[in-house]
């Protein structure tokens, strides 16, 4: 297993947090799932357009099977032990001063902002989110009915990390927390290197 370390000190959260594809397929509390979104609510975006929007799903509930349906087989294979699928939206407009609507530069990156505050809520309550854009993207959109302004970003599987030998052959040697580039290799003061 790779140790993480950080090359700065930083709360441990961040280092707790990783992607499992191994769940353990239990149930999640609805309020334990609601303490994720409430998170992500508090995330800081745009003109505080707050575009993000999430559609989840419940193992065993009416919406599971539509949703685990709409994940490529590649996710579905290792997806299905989560305890909830969420996907996530962005609205590519925003409300403007004057009543009309713009197109927003942001949408994205604030629905990632608010990606990453779930995902930290979940770590912090004991479970982990795995994030993935291997989505039927055309079929979710009509089978989600997702308004054309939204753009569907992402999906993301919530549970309990479980036993890595659930997992098909080819993912269980990948079922460990991930290391990141260094600094050096992500930050630059002043100009872009050439």
């Amino acid at each position: 297993m790779i140790e993480r370390e950080p090359t700065f000190p930083i709360d441990p959260l961040f280092l707790e947090r990783w992607s499992p594809r191994a769940f353990d397929g239990a149930e999640i509390p609805h309020d334990a799932l609601m303490a994720m979104f409430e998170a992500a609510r508090w995330a800081p975006s745009a003109f505080n357009a707050q575009p993000w929007r999430f559609l989840y799903a419940r193992r065993g509930d009416e919406h599971w099977p539509r949703f685990l349906d709409l994940l490529i087989p590649w996710n579905q294979a290792w997806a299905k032990g989560a305890a909830a699928l969420v996907f996530m939206l962005s609205d590519t407009l925003t409300e403007t001063e004057w009543g009309g609507t713009q197109i927003s530069h942001s949408h994205s990156f604030d629905a990632g902002a608010a990606w990453a505050c779930l995902a930290l809520q979940a770590a912090k309550l004991g479970y982990q989110a795995h994030g993935m854009s291997g989505i039927e993207l055309d079929r979710a959109r009509a089978d989600l009915d997702v308004p054309e302004r939204f753009r569907i970003e992402a999906a993301a599987a919530i549970g309990r990390p479980g036993d890595p030998a659930t997992l098909p052959e080819s993912l269980r040697a990948r079922e460990a927390p991930s290391n990141r580039r260094a600094l050096e290799e992500i930050v630059f003061h002043g100009r872009f290197p050439g």
